[in-house]
């Protein structure tokens, strides 16, 4: 086990920005929390600090130091990839390499109805596939199937993506051969947005050859020249996971997992799944990138995911734009009648969710605070403002908002109607950003009114949910049940009266773990790591970042290093004995086929090891104030930053022995 940090530790602190012009020098061993015009650092576990501030001018985005952190980054080095080997074959295929490596020399006929080759690509990719045919008979045609999890590979079918099924629906994809030769190449709408295992079949008899395979990458396509440009970057060693770089694997792969759900706005799934899936739908603006939930399914936005992925976003690419136009896809679908938002953008268009109301208006906050972009608030804020007075109409006379069941939906928990614990702590979180954007449009009052109502809404929290006995907050007042949702949320968002109720729910939260992750107890056999993704942020938030680590070597390592996974890109939620069932007796038609393994509300652990172990977040609008509060969580060293549109943000630590510490 490593050694744990004692007040007798040293910090060796170096941090980076570069967003002014001056060079600051600064030495301390006072405990306390120091402040300055730019800066705000936590020292209460340090004797010794040594920051530096270098100078740049903000301007374009700058890519992030390289270093050793670069060998973890999954984005491929060009946006042209081909498979990196044969996994199988079967019926009758010839120029099979000997060692199975897929090469631009490598030239496959086919002769046979059914022969079959597996290619793998070592990683989720996703985009229009391409081949090359020669000496194709008359007759000849090529059938595709395509799979995230080796679990799924087929001959017959894709998993499926358009439609969760109890049987696989999604049969191949028949291209038939030019004859002699030719290039045969996918229709936009025929790309497979998310996938690992590509199977070529022989659909007839007919003898042809394939040859140059590969995927032209449609994902984030405005990163036109490199996907591995990132403006963060982080790295660590664990002194307890078997990998010991698993901490900065893990970062790099929250990072390209949202990069595949980076997409352009008319490359959308469709809902139409007569004919298969189709990726070539409109998501709810004229043109431009969105941030949607999966790259596979569903391809749409869904802006509860967002209060994750887009902070993933901001650490790892600075790519907020996507963020921008997905809130205006959401902001553009409000009921003129009520204020009420959609749950989704198009072409799904669901309906009924108080709190992904929430996460669009939270959303809108966390924009601004990322890009300090005023003049979106300002021409949204008559939605905005419209969407917070439909919540805090729910309001009742106990202080908490009442969720009627029509607006009951959530991320697929069973509950979410009345008290709700988790809808009422975003409300709360709601009004307080609220407050913090009235005061930057000047409107004082309003401001103060938001403010006013948050207090009266954390205090009807505390006095009707809180259960002293059991240190946790109950689902609502008529519930024995104590939610990772709801709980998690409070913490992370200062529901909680005190830090003794913030130490209390990070050790109650543990009550769920298993060995493979946290169950939550909002639906029956689930392990899901978006809400995992908030309680890693609360054990932080409670000073127990020990424990949020020991939360992602169980359940991000499994995610990362299971055979069911892409091992690349990080899973929708996943069952208590490691299936890919997520939701299968719930809304999925018992179809693990079904489960996404690049999902962006997954990605927790990306932020919450810049913002916590690195310590760096943005305490106004683009960084003009910051603060750094290292939790060192039982690591020796960390460094990471990011970027901003006032430059680039960095920090660097190491912990010492007492007596031993170098400068």
């Amino acid at each position: 086990m490593p050694r744990r940090q004692s007040s007798h530790d040293h910090i060796q602190w170096t941090t980076i920005t570069r967003m002014c012009h001056s060079e600051i020098l600064l030495w301390t061993s006072h405990r306390g929390f120091i402040r300055g015009p730019h800066m705000a650092l936590d020292t209460s576990r340090l004797f010794m600090l040594y920051l530096l501030l270098t100078t740049l001018v903000s301007g374009a985005f700058a890519r992030a130091p390289a270093g050793p952190w670069d060998a973890f980054n999954y984005a491929p080095a060009s946006r042209n990839v081909s498979p990196a080997t044969i996994r199988s074959s079967t019926g009758n295929v010839s120029g099979i390499p000997s060692d199975l490596v897929y090469t631009s020399e490598t030239a496959l006929t086919f002769s046979g109805v059914n022969s079959s080759v597996v290619f793998d690509f070592a990683k989720e990719i996703g985009g229009v596939l391409s081949f090359s045919v020669t000496d194709a008979a008359e007759n000849a045609a090529i059938g595709l199937t395509f799979t995230e999890s080796a679990e799924f590979i087929s001959p017959d079918f894709s998993d499926n993506s358009c439609t969760s099924n109890s049987v696989r629906v999604e049969a191949r994809q028949i291209h038939a051969a030019p004859v002699p030769s030719g290039t045969v190449t996918q229709t936009i709408g025929q790309q497979r947005g998310g996938f690992r295992y590509l199977t070529v079949v022989s659909n007839t008899d007919a003898t042809v050859t394939v040859s140059d395979i590969a995927v032209a990458l449609t994902f984030m396509p405005q990163f036109e020249d490199d996907l591995r440009a990132y403006t963060g970057y982080f790295s660590t060693s664990d002194p307890i996971f078997e990998d010991q770089d698993f901490l900065t694997k893990l970062w790099y792969a929250g990072a390209y997992t949202v990069q595949t759900n980076t997409i352009d706005v008319n490359e959308a799934r469709s809902g139409d799944c007569s004919g298969g899936w189709s990726n070539d739908a409109n998501g709810g603006i004229s043109s431009g990138t969105v941030l949607v939930d999966g790259a596979k399914r569903d391809r749409n936005v869904w802006p509860g995911d967002m209060g994750i992925s887009s902070h993933t976003e901001l650490v790892s690419t600075n790519d907020l734009i996507s963020s921008k136009n997905s809130l205006l896809v959401m902001f553009s679908t409000q009921d003129p009648a009520t204020g009420a938002l959609a749950y989704s953008g198009p072409p799904i268009n669901a309906h009924g969710s108080d709190t992904y109301i929430s996460w669009s208006l939270i959303g809108a906050h966390d924009y601004y605070l990322y890009t300090g972009d005023l003049e979106f608030i300002q021409n949204v804020w008559e939605n905005y403002t419209f969407a917070l007075s439909f919540l805090q109409s729910q309001v009742d006379s106990t202080g908490l908002m009442n969720v009627p069941q029509s607006f009951s939906n959530d991320w697929g928990r069973d509950g979410g109607a009345g008290h709700n614990s988790a809808a009422n702590a975003l409300l709360y979180r709601n009004l307080v950003t609220s407050a913090a954007l009235a005061e930057a449009l000047d409107n004082s009052a309003l401001a103060a009114e938001y403010a006013a109502n948050a207090t009266a809404v954390k205090a009807a929290y505390n006095e009707l949910l809180w259960d002293g006995p059991a240190g946790m907050f109950r689902d609502n007042e008529t519930t024995a049940l104590h939610p990772q949702d709801g709980n998690s949320l409070a913490v992370m968002y200062n529901v909680t009266a005190n830090q003794s109720q913030d130490v209390a729910i990070s050790e109650g939260l543990t009550a769920f773990w298993t060995p493979i992750g946290s169950l939550s107890p909002e639906l029956n056999d689930t392990i899901i790591p978006f809400v995992g993704g908030f309680e890693l942020r609360a054990h932080f938030v409670a000073d127990q970042g020990e424990r949020a680590l020991d939360l992602m070597r169980s359940q991000w390592g499994y995610m990362l290093t299971t055979n069911l996974s892409v091992q690349s890109t990080l899973l929708e939620g996943f069952t208590a004995n490691g299936s890919l069932g997520y939701r299968a007796n719930v809304g999925y038609h018992n179809d693990f086929s079904y489960t996404s393994h690049a999902h962006g509300w997954s990605t927790g652990p990306t932020p919450a090891l810049t913002f916590h172990v690195v310590g760096l977040t943005l305490t106004s609008p683009q960084g003009a104030t910051w603060a750094i509060a290292p939790i060192p969580s039982g690591l020796d060293s960390a460094e990471g930053g990011f970027e901003t549109g006032l430059g680039w943000f960095g920090v660097k630590w190491n912990v010492t022995a007492s007596g031993s510490s170098r400068w």
